[in-house]
């Protein structure tokens, strides 16, 4: 009875040690990361910057004592409200839009066939080059913004959809027939489940172009958010403004990916789906659907 509680306890012992050790890792190396560009950036402004002129400003001390100051005095809240409110707009626009433009592109095929070349056109502009049209069209304010953010990421998002409908196992689309199942029935058992990790990662794919391009999007005629901080940094010759706003920006992109990867990973929720029983179309072994539409 003892050498068993022995033998447990020393079994439950190396899991923890097991578990803290794998902690420590994932945190040593990331850490070992940042100190490595810290130390990067700041041998650059000591060995190749001249004491005293404005380049020094740009230092990682002068950049995180900005950053500090510019928390305790509430500047940036409205800044980073801002910037999360058009990012927020931006990608529920191009997410209202791309998904059933992706279901039709990958379900229909004559509209596959008269949308596919335009697609293809228009999706390799660059979304920044819409600007002068976007003001235009839109004024100034936060119209232009959600237009840029929203055709930027509009395609990450069909095209991910379009792909999963096309990767559909036909067998279960010719079930859903041979069961006279409507358009609506289909699109709401097999379809949609069958798609949905797909449009989940094509809206993390999204969120990613939306925050790339909300910075210099936000440099049109608005008055708030960090694209505008930015340029009004710079207007001030506050480098050390700048390199806070870098900063941030830099941190509310990571966590955003972070939070995008967690709620948006489509594996999580196919666990989920397993584990209340639910069918799971799409892990069939897919079969070209080339001769078989929606």
């Amino acid at each position: 009875m003892t050498s068993g509680r022995a033998a447990g306890a020393t079994i439950t012992r190396g899991r923890v040690s097991g578990t803290l050790r794998s902690i420590l890792v994932s945190i040593a190396y990331p850490a070992l990361g940042f100190a490595v560009l810290l130390a990067v950036w700041w041998a650059w402004i000591l060995f190749f910057v001249e004491a005293g002129s404005f380049q020094s400003s740009f230092a990682p001390d002068e950049g995180f004592r900005a950053l500090v100051r510019l928390i305790e005095n509430g500047t940036l809240n409205r800044h980073i409200t801002a910037s999360l409110k058009r990012i927020v707009v931006g990608l529920g626009i191009a997410a209202a839009i791309g998904i059933p433009f992706g279901l039709a592109l990958g379900g229909i095929r004559p509209f596959a066939r008269a949308a596919g070349l335009v697609t293809s056109f228009i999706r390799m502009v660059s979304p920044l080059s819409w600007t002068p049209l976007a003001i235009i069209w839109f004024g100034v304010g936060d119209p232009p913004v959600y237009f840029l953010i929203a055709i930027g990421a509009v395609w990450p998002i069909a095209l991910s959809t379009s792909a999963g409908v096309a990767s559909l196992d036909r067998q279960w689309l010719m079930l859903g027939r041979s069961l006279r199942a409507s358009r609506i029935e289909m699109l709401r058992t097999i379809i949609w489940p069958g798609v949905r990790g797909d449009v989940l990662t094509g809206l993390r794919l999204g969120l990613t172009t939306a925050w790339i391009i909300l910075v210099p999007a936000e440099m049109l005629g608005v008055d708030s958010g960090m694209g505008y901080f930015i340029l009004d940094s710079r207007d001030r010759f506050a480098y050390a403004d700048l390199v806070a706003a870098i900063i941030v920006i830099g941190a509310l992109g990571f966590v955003l990916d972070r939070l995008a990867q967690w709620f948006l990973t489509p594996r999580r929720r196919s666990r989920a789906r397993g584990a209340a029983g639910e069918p799971r179309p799409a892990e069939a072994t897919p079969v070209p659907t080339a001769e078989y539409r929606i």
